[in-house]
């Protein structure tokens, strides 16, 4: 018998903390603990040490990035941080996302999508699919010449990794690197779970970001 998911969820709207909850519970998802601003997000979590945290970008107090940092900073190796927001091309998102979270949903997502998103993540899924975090980094990434919000060496990575790295950045999916690069879908696996390794990063999302930043591959471009 598999462990039961637990999950946290905040946002500063009790109507949607109670949807939300009313939702999840229906199917067998239990809802550890409830906040209404980022302090208490981040105390809930510390508390009871969820699997996935549902939170909302802008809340009082302390907004959900400060918060996501803190909880992703904080040891919460195990807890998934999913991102909820009202617009998908948003800097905070964009931001979220390069500290950690592993994607983000849209406040009127449907209660199949909410579901499937909690348990994907759990699973040590991103949500994301990369061709939408790359409009997020195309949009957002360095700038104005502002400062990078990941910073890492790529020279610790194999000529090999650094093509699948590249790749990984333009939208492709593990299948999809497998047939351009002709390899078996394990081996690439293995590559990307190697790059995130190395880099540092807790999963593909923040591959994306970090290839960016890096000037791996550029806005509009293919590297």
């Amino acid at each position: 018998m598999t462990e039961r998911l637990r999950a946290v969820i905040a946002d500063d709207q009790a109507l949607v903390r109670t949807g939300f909850r009313m939702i999840l519970t229906a199917d067998g998802i239990e809802v550890a603990a409830e906040a209404a601003n980022g302090d208490e997000a981040v105390a809930a979590v510390r508390r009871t040490r969820p699997d996935v945290v549902l939170m909302d970008i802008r809340m009082p107090q302390m907004d959900g990035l400060e918060a996501t940092r803190r909880i992703l900073a904080g040891g919460a190796e195990d807890t998934r941080v999913l991102i909820l927001t009202t617009y998908d091309l948003d800097h905070y998102v964009y931001a979220a996302l390069a500290a950690g979270a592993s994607g983000f949903l849209l406040k009127d997502v449907t209660p199949e999508h909410l579901v499937a998103a909690v348990r994907m993540v759990r699973s040590g899924d991103a949500l994301l699919a990369p061709t939408i975090t790359r409009r997020l980094v195309e949009r957002f990434a360095l700038r104005d010449n502002v400062k990078p919000a990941l910073h890492r060496d790529l020279s610790e990575l194999t000529p090999r990794e650094l093509d699948v790295l590249r790749l990984l950045a333009t939208g492709l999916s593990n299948a999809e690197l497998a047939d351009r690069l002709t390899l078996s879908v394990a081996t690439v696996k293995t590559h990307v779970a190697r790059i995130l390794s190395k880099l540092g990063l807790r999963d593909r999302v923040q591959a994306v970001v970090v290839a960016y930043e890096t000037g791996l591959i550029s806005p509009g471009g293919t590297g």
